[in-house]
């Protein structure tokens, strides 16, 4: 007879939060939400980019919550240091700012996700839980400004590897991932499994040599590899 214990699933450990915003009431208040919500931990918060990395670092987060306009060290700025710090923690910006150019910067310097304020708690817990997955997630109002932002931009500096090649497959994920699709979504888009998902964009990571699905958009606007409408 087996043991039921030996058999049971082992319980997922929280997600661990770090709430980073220069907005006492918006930070408690998201704090106490968030800390509401089951399988998400907030284990610290601060209200400026500088205490930030320094909580970051000791804290070494799964998640860090960013605004964007903060005093004494923006929200842009603490991202890269907390990037370089605790490089496995996952960026998500949680702001008033619309600006496509505030957007660019925040995912050209590592942030995975990006979300207005205006967004409900469980938008921004379910945005937890997509970039703690190591997913990408916008909000659908500033998804176009950022697909606009890629069409303006020049030729990366970056020589492209010769001979590169992304199969139709890739480039049908790669699409998909554009119009801010998490893998689960592109999964019931394409009739296949999430976990074939996961290998066609760890794929066109590796291909592209790149570190993030936003840049591997990016690139492929760039270098003209399909068109977005």
């Amino acid at each position: 007879m087996t043991d039921a214990s030996s058999t049971a699933t082992p319980e997922r450990e929280p997600i661990r939060v770090l709430v980073v915003d220069d907005q006492e009431l918006f930070r408690r208040g998201i704090t106490m939400l968030l800390a509401a919500e089951p399988g998400i931990e907030v284990v610290g918060e601060a209200g400026d980019g500088i205490e930030g990395v320094e909580l970051a670092e000791s804290a070494a987060p799964d998640v860090v919550l960013l605004d964007v306009r903060m005093p004494r060290r923006s929200g842009i700025e603490a991202c890269v240091e907390i990037k370089q710090a605790v490089p496995s923690a996952k960026i998500l910006m949680l702001t008033m700012s619309d600006e496509e150019a505030d957007l660019y910067e925040a995912v050209k310097n590592g942030a995975s996700g990006y979300l207005l304020k205006d967004s409900s708690i469980d938008e921004v817990a379910q945005a937890v839980r997509v970039v703690a997955d190591g997913q990408s997630l916008i909000s659908p109002s500033m998804a176009a400004k950022l697909i606009d932002e890629f069409k303006q931009l020049a030729k990366p500096e970056r020589e492209q590897v010769p001979g590169l090649r992304l199969t139709d497959r890739e480039l049908q994920v790669l699409r998909f991932v554009a119009k801010g699709m998490n893998n689960r979504e592109i999964s019931k888009q394409l009739y296949i499994s999430e976990n074939t998902v996961k290998n066609h964009v760890r794929n066109i990571l590796e291909k592209l040599q790149l570190h993030s699905r936003m840049e591997a958009v990016m690139y492929a606007v760039r270098e003209k590899l399909f068109e977005l409408p």
